[in-house]
């Protein structure tokens, strides 16, 4: 499936089945795979190329449609990585995964365009984009490829967006902006089934923006009903609402919010937690059923 040619109709479909929710209301559940020595929960951390391939192994033989590859932490504070790095990390990562699951939707998260364009011609589906295209080459990209995208709203950079973020409105001017950006993306001929929008919890927010975002979801969906994702997993929200304080101690709260989700019509649950996202999802749905 690796090619350096625009995504064909028939992977198109697959992708933007793969970005609504399942027709029940259960979100499909997106693992995170972080290819980094620093990312922001230990466990997390996949720091050698078999670490992660195990990784994304387990992840989707735990019943995870995407696995959402990283090599760069944008954790609160992060430090960028060069570019050579990054792609040392998840390059051959996507290109073993793509030869050993075939039919795995992968999800290259990333803000850099080479990247980007290497991991799309390595086999990647979508590009998860923490800064929200706000390379114009990494707009460019995504609808020269057709592929799936992910567009993320971050207020600042990974190093200085928790220092006193501020908003007149969090909910208008977080949903205009990324509504702004995927309407773009259409009016160049991106179809709006492969475009995915992310609030940004914890990027550029404090408690009280979090949970505005989380409170209004479908401010979110626009004409084109665009679809959502939510990533709160393990964040330092549940630090301050919870007083976990060390990541390992805030996966209640992160379920609680899966729950949430799920009757909320959220489309894509990014999670660390594979398995315990997937009971809670199943639970729900079989009592709703």
């Amino acid at each position: 499936m690796a090619s350096s040619e625009p995504f064909s109709e028939s992977r198109r479909a697959k992708i933007a089945k793969a970005l609504k929710n399942n027709g029940k209301g259960a979100p499909r559940v997106m693992a995170i795979v972080n290819c980094t020595p620093d990312s922001f929960h230990e466990e997390s951390r996949a720091e050698t190329f078999s670490k992660s391939i195990e990784r994304c192994i387990q992840a989707l033989d735990s019943g995870a449609e995407w696995i959402d590859i990283g090599g760069e932490s944008t954790r609160p504070g992060a430090i960028e990585v060069s570019l050579e790095d990054e792609i040392q990390r998840v390059v051959p990562t996507i290109k073993e995964i793509r030869k050993l699951k075939p039919d795995a939707l992968i999800s290259i998260d990333t803000r850099n365009v080479e990247v980007a364009r290497q991991a799309i011609d390595s086999g990647a589906d979508l590009i998860n984009d923490v800064s929200g295209l706000r390379d114009k080459a990494m707009e460019d990209l995504v609808v020269s490829k057709g592929c799936g995208v992910c567009i993320m709203h971050m207020l600042g950079e990974p190093r200085n967006m928790q220092n006193n973020p501020e908003y007149s409105d969090v909910v208008k001017e977080v949903s205009q902006s990324l509504l702004n950006t995927a309407e773009r993306l259409v009016e160049r001929g991106h179809p709006p089934e492969l475009i995915c929008l992310d609030p940004g919890i914890g990027f550029g927010k404090n408690l009280k923006h979090n949970l505005d975002l989380l409170r209004n979801p479908d401010s979110l969906r626009g004409d084109f009903n665009f679809s959502i994702l939510w990533g709160v997993s393990r964040k330092s929200m549940f630090s301050e609402m919870l007083g976990r304080l060390e990541t390992q101690d805030r996966l209640s709260g992160t379920l609680g919010v899966a729950a949430v989700a799920q009757y909320s019509g959220i489309d894509i649950l990014r999670v660390h937690d594979v398995i315990e996202h997937i009971d809670l999802l199943k639970t729900i749905s079989e009592i709703n059923n």
